[in-house]
């Protein structure tokens, strides 16, 4: 897919007339804590529908990545586009402008994001968990959103779940509802990070098994962080392997995994599968 330019009177995000406009791209992506410099310079863009994960040693920007594009950690420098909007900042007359607090949150309900830590109310039972947003954030009614909540929890395999708190839950069972209650949102772009790294090995199917049925049923554009190499190879379109906050090299899964060019790459996949 050709990388747009920043041609005069056009946004840095807008794509050229002749490809789809990515659901997610990242234009000269700066991200620093401090003298960290985690992410600089990173261009890459993400199609409608498609599935990319993310994959890399710990620290290499991943989960930054999926923290930018949820508004929880704010750019340093560069930009991010929604479906060809500017996500926090556009650029007006060569400068960096802030988009509205208003623009920004409209785009945010398009994007869903399942953490590590599950992230649940623990005051709220587990169907008000997955009725909050809809309700309070899309405006539907009370009616509308609890039907979408037992049909949601259905999916997940835990129907008898609605009416407990989050602390009489099992780790596999509150991730389980945390998929839930970011798909009662509709979200055209589904953000997962190590969704499996706080859980238990013998339920980590359980949970995988479950956004495998996502990727087969829906045409959720997925921003994938995880160290389940099988799980990546069977969902993913593309794989982008990270190191160092830059992207080493990205592919079909196929050729990732089974033909890196990269020595870096190999390193990193012989070192997680253990060959």
């Amino acid at each position: 897919m050709p990388t747009p330019t920043d041609a005069a009177g056009s946004e840095p995000g807008a794509a050229a007339s002749s490809a789809p406009t990515p659901v997610i791209e990242f234009v000269d992506v700066e991200k620093s804590f401090g003298n960290n410099v985690v992410l600089k310079d990173l261009n890459f863009q993400v199609a409608r529908g498609e599935r990319v994960t993310l994959i890399g040693p710990s620290g290499s920007g991943k989960t930054t990545i999926l923290r930018l594009v949820m508004t929880l950690e704010e750019l340093t420098g560069g930009y991010i586009y929604i479906d060809g909007q500017p996500l926090t900042h556009h650029k007006r007359d060569g400068k960096r402008v802030p988009v509205s607090k208003k623009e920004q949150k409209r785009l945010r309900t398009r994007i869903g994001m399942v953490f590590q830590q599950f992230n649940l109310f623990p005051n709220m039972t587990v169907l008000e968990n997955i009725i909050e947003a809809p309700i309070h954030v899309l405006g539907r009614s009370k009616k509308d959103a609890i039907a979408k909540a037992h049909s949601l929890l259905e999916q997940v395999g835990l129907p008898e779940k609605a009416d407990s708190h989050p602390s009489s839950l099992s780790g596999g069972q509150q991730q389980r509802v945390a998929i839930a209650r970011a798909l009662a949102m509709d979200p055209e772009i589904l953000l997962l990070d190590e969704v499996t790294s706080a859980l238990d090995p013998e339920v980590v199917d359980d949970v995988l098994n479950i956004l495998r049925e996502v990727a087969d049923t829906t045409n959720v554009t997925m921003l994938i962080v995880t160290h389940e190499m099988g799980f990546a190879r069977d969902v993913s379109h593309k794989v982008m392997m990270f190191d160092g906050g830059h992207v080493v090299e990205e592919g079909p899964p196929d050729k990732i995994f089974t033909n890196p060019e990269q020595e870096r790459t190999r390193k990193f996949l012989s070192a997680v599968l253990g060959h």
